[in-house]
């Protein structure tokens, strides 16, 4: 059995046990499959843990008591090899699923269903799982219980589907000719964006993303933003406003970056800085450089990237520049 299957194997049963767990056996299923130098990064009010227990109370906890029957509704798995370290990486995505039945970081439970996207990196060392990264899409959550704290969207926030043809569970190994291709390419499309940015160019011409993007590409953004179809709504309904709406592009890197099939992903810690100069997200601008943590994770199909999920942690994105749309929440609803 290769390493990337034995990760594989040891990451399902850790999220069938999870899925069976309580707010009170959380931490007990953390401790069995996490190392001792285990660490966990989680979007914004979360941040970094040191250890499962401490992740367990600030994440785990919270999200069982506020939703219950909880399930993990799975649309993109796979496992690869870190460009960076060599290490072995497993990436789950969908949504969490539940009733809502109490408020979560003081936004209001509906009692009725709702979805939390999500990304899960999982760092694989010695049949222990040492490092996690997870992503949730909290201003989309925030959506579905009518306290939207953006403006209108560029694009349009909705329940985002998986992959096309269904086949994004790959729970058995895929050809590494196929993970090599879809590597390469996502690695063009990086270097290209990051070429822009280095040379201070703040549009993108349309034959630059049609190097690495189908024509009729999906792009399913975080909510604040929203999802676009083709590369010329992609560019007026995100990229433009992005490009020429944010100033000081530096890009910083990844915490890990793999490919699986016709599948890839990345996430940093953070991936890039910027400067708002007024209008992305319909906000005024201002002076503070912020840091971005994003996910993207990529289909391909033959030799162009087709699909792409992003989740961005807006929160903490906005709380750099002093807007802490979850403590304005409470506020206006009277919850401290």
């Amino acid at each position: 059995m290769s390493r990337f299957q034995s990760a594989k194997k040891l990451l399902r049963r850790y999220m069938q046990a999870m899925e069976e767990a309580s707010a009170s056996t959380a931490t007990q299923v953390l401790a069995e499959y996490t190392s001792a130098d285990y660490s966990w990064r989680g979007v914004f009010p979360f941040r970094e843990q040191d250890s499962g227990e401490s992740a367990a109370r600030v994440f785990w906890q919270p999200l069982m008591h506020s939703f219950t029957r909880l399930q993990r509704r799975e649309d993109i798995f796979m496992a690869g090899e870190n460009v960076y370290d060599g290490e072995t990486w497993v990436m789950s995505s969908g949504n969490f699923m539940g009733l809502f039945d109490n408020d979560f970081l003081g936004i209001p439970a509906t009692r009725r269903i709702a979805n939390l996207r999500y990304a899960e990196f999982s760092c694989v060392r010695d049949g222990k799982i040492c490092q996690t990264g997870l992503f949730v899409d909290l201003i989309g959550l925030m959506v579905q219980a009518g306290v939207n704290p953006l403006p209108p969207s560029t694009g349009v926030y909705y329940n985002y589907p998986g992959p096309r043809y269904h086949d994004g569970l790959l729970h058995d190994e895929a050809d590494p000719a196929d993970s090599e291709i879809t590597l390469s390419l996502v690695n063009t499309m990086v270097q290209d964006l990051s070429d822009l940015n280095t040379s201070g160019a703040m549009g993108c011409p349309p034959e630059v993303l049609a190097r690495t993007w189908h024509e009729d590409m999906l792009w399913y953004g975080p909510a604040g933003i929203g999802a676009s179809y083709t590369i010329p709504r992609y560019q007026e309904q995100h990229q433009l406003p992005f490009r020429n709406q944010l100033g000081d592009k530096q890009f910083q890197g990844h915490v890990c970056r793999f490919a699986e099939g016709n599948y890839a992903c990345f996430f940093g810690w953070p991936n890039l800085s910027n400067s708002p100069l007024g209008g992305w997200l319909g906000l005024p601008g201002g002076s503070q450089h912020s840091k971005m943590q994003v996910v993207d994770i990529y289909r391909r199909e033959g030799d162009k990237l087709v699909e792409n999920w992003i989740l961005i942690d807006l929160p903490w994105w906005l709380t750099q520049q002093g807007l802490d749309v979850l403590q304005r929440n409470r506020e206006l609803r009277g919850v401290m």
